[in-house]
């Protein structure tokens, strides 16, 4: 009997100890994908602190290209209100914080077309300065969505395979994360016309 109590008790421990472990390191794959997360918010507003002193800069030099700087403007502020607000763990919510980005994407690309009709502007010294800050932005933006994206499918493969999906669904504090994807925009070549 002795024997069969201590069996039982060294199943128990070895069951507590993996579950344990396991649990350990869904909190920190989760964590992985929250900074990862952070860093693409960070990215995203680094871009739109730089928007107004971009569209400043165009709007001295090309007045009549009201539209195309309302619709950046219009896109940076719906961007803006999707900064703070936005959570992986609602799938409504980053959706919206992931067209708002993209809707600011493609504003910002008709944007630089205006610009290529103003040689005078292409050469202003605050402008070649902010446009390569844009560019380089727009790098790490693109970097820091595929971190996010490796960081999510690590932690999405962990809640789903043994024993990590008995914790996650034990728990209840492990959800799917949504990965960001390319808008459908993406998918055709942009039509630049003069």
């Amino acid at each position: 009997m002795k024997k069969i109590t201590i069996a039982v008790s060294a199943t128990i421990a070895a069951l507590a100890i993996i579950l344990g472990s396991t649990y350990n390191g869904l909190v920190n794959k989760q964590e992985s994908v929250s900074e990862s997360f952070g860093q693409v918010q960070s990215v995203y507003q680094r871009r739109l602190d730089l928007i107004p002193n971009l569209v400043a800069t165009v709007k001295g030099y090309a007045q009549h290209e009201k539209s195309t700087l309302i619709a950046v403007t219009k896109a940076h502020s719906m961007a803006s209100q999707y900064m703070g607000k936005t959570s992986m763990n609602n799938a409504s919510n980053f959706k919206q914080f992931s067209a708002s980005q993209s809707a600011l994407s493609g504003a910002l690309g008709r944007l630089m077309v205006v610009v290529e009709r103003y040689p005078d502007l292409k050469a202003n010294q605050n402008f070649l300065a902010l446009q390569n800050q844009l560019e380089g932005t727009e790098n790490r933006i693109a970097v820091a969505r595929q971190r996010f994206n490796s960081s999510v499918k690590i932690y999405n493969t962990a809640i789903r395979q043994f024993p990590g999906n008995l914790v996650a669904k034990l728990s209840g504090g492990f959800e799917e994360k949504p990965y960001f994807q390319a808008s459908k925009e993406a998918a055709s070549a942009p039509k630049v016309q003069f």
